[in-house]
Order: C-alpha cells, then structure tokens, then sequence
C-alpha cells in the first residue's frame, strides 16, 4: 500500500467514524459499523486503529486540529488585535454552528472521561491564543488594562457557552457579530478626558 492509499484510506475511515458515532454515539458504536460504512473490512479498519477509542481520539483530535488551523490561518491575516479577536471568535462560533453534530455528541457523551487530556490541552491552547491576543491590544494601547489570563478565561468561557447552548437551548444562541461586539467594546480603551 502506497502512502496516498494510507492516508487516503485514513481519511474515509474517519469521515465513517464521523457518520457512526453521531447517529450512535460512542458508546453504541462499534468498529464494525465504521467499517461497513468505510467500505473496507474489519480487520483493514484494525490496521489503522487498534480499538474504538483510539479511532473516537484520533477523530476528535483530527476535529480540533481543524478549528485550531482555521483559526491559526484566520489569525495570521491580523496585526491587529481588534481584527484578530473578531476573527477568533467567528471563527469559533462558526465552526460550531458549522459541526453542530460533533458539540451535540460532545454533550451527549458526558459520561466517558477518556481523551480528557486531550480536550483539557486543546482547551488551554485555545485560551492561550485568546490571551495572547489581549496581551497584544493592552501592550499596543488598543485594549484597556485588564488580567488577561481571566479575560481570555471569560472570552473562551462565552464560546463554550454558545456551544452548550447548542446542545440545551437553542433560543440562547447569539450571532458572531453580536458577541464581537460585546467583547470588543468592554477591551477598548477609553480617552478618560
């Protein structure tokens, strides 16, 4: 097998995996079922995957890497922070709205706490980059002083409850431009005068 084939054939088995655990979640899934829908056999699915939980890793891993590069070549068009905190959180809100069935499986699976480190790392680097966002705008006197590890903290805090609410309540749902907005206008900077 040529390395196109793997990495192709990689791709498919994590698009089924997709499929699969969103109709069944988790915990009703099996490696079977992915196979089937992969169109290859078991046993080529276990040449891949050595059980269930690492393939439901290797795809939430494959998911967040996604948003992590959208946001990263989103962020990267910004030298300023008023334009990269607006990208971010589109971005973010967006994506969500975009995979509304992955946060739907995400609230669904609450129970199993494997990949934990995993979402916990992906967590703090998404804060991280909202940080240093803030970090930016205080330094070049866009944004007021503020603690920006809490700010980040608040402003993540607010897409994750976007994304809760997908799951809960949707009437709650607000647009990217509306929490811009809100966020933008509390880290600007007033002439006291």
């Amino acid at each position: 097998m040529n390395k196109r084939t793997a990495e192709e054939s990689k791709r498919i088995i994590l698009a089924a995996a997709r499929t699969v655990f969103v109709e069944q979640g988790y915990t009703h899934a099996n490696m079977r079922d992915i196979a089937r829908v992969a169109g290859i056999s078991v046993g080529g699915l276990y040449l891949y995957f050595k059980n269930k939980e690492e393939l439901y890793q290797t795809f939430m891993l494959d998911w967040m890497n996604n948003l992590n590069d959208r946001t990263h070549e989103a962020l990267a068009k910004f030298e300023d922070p008023v334009g990269a905190i607006t990208a971010f959180i589109s971005i973010s809100i967006d994506f969500a709205r975009t995979h509304k069935e992955m946060i739907i499986l995400q609230g669904r699976e609450r129970g199993f706490s494997f990949g934990i480190d995993l979402k916990r790392d992906f967590f703090r680097e998404r804060r991280k980059r909202i940080a240093d966002i803030v970090r930016k705008g205080i330094e070049t006197g866009v944004f007021s002083a503020c603690d920006v590890e809490n700010t980040a903290k608040v402003i993540f805090n607010i897409l994750r409850g976007f994304a809760v609410s997908m799951v809960i309540d949707e009437d709650a749902l607000f647009s990217a431009e509306d929490c811009v907005n809100l966020v933008v206008h509390g880290l600007l900077r007033r002439n006291d005068g």
